[in-house]
């Protein structure tokens, strides 16, 4: 069965949100397709720990999709994004900024990413209408 135009428009921003969270903890993280987010976390976490931690981490953003497409509890799982972001933003910065492709972009770019999570965080949920 086909969604509706109208049902794919009201969760295309989270369809959206979780497909960056998805990606990251999957492709670049799992699977190793991004490297450099391996490097970051044995910076960060030591080596020792990096290969068990990156997938920990990827386990845990690809959770974080399949939550965000849920669509429960928009403001606690907003709140746990923007608090995993800055967290993420931050150590990067202090502890791996030689391994950040772009340390203002990537601020930049998690700038709107967190304003596209609390617009989808605090919209009101459409009822899906049967088709």
């Amino acid at each position: 069965m086909a969604m509706k135009p109208s049902t794919l428009k009201s969760r295309l921003p989270g369809i959206l949100i979780a497909s960056v969270w998805i990606f990251h903890g999957l492709f670049s993280k799992i699977l190793e397709g991004i490297p450099r987010h391996k490097m970051i976390v044995a910076r960060i976490l030591g080596e020792p720990i990096a290969d068990v931690a990156v997938i920990a981490i990827g386990i845990l953003e690809i959770l974080l999709g399949c939550w965000v497409l849920s669509g429960l509890n928009r403001r606690v799982c907003a709140t746990i994004q923007t608090l995993g972001l800055i967290a993420m933003n931050t150590l990067e910065i202090l502890l791996a900024r030689d391994l950040l492709v772009s340390a203002s972009g990537m601020v930049a770019l998690n700038f709107g990413f967190i304003a596209l999570i609390w617009w989808w965080a605090l919209r009101k949920n459409q009822p899906i209408q049967p088709s």
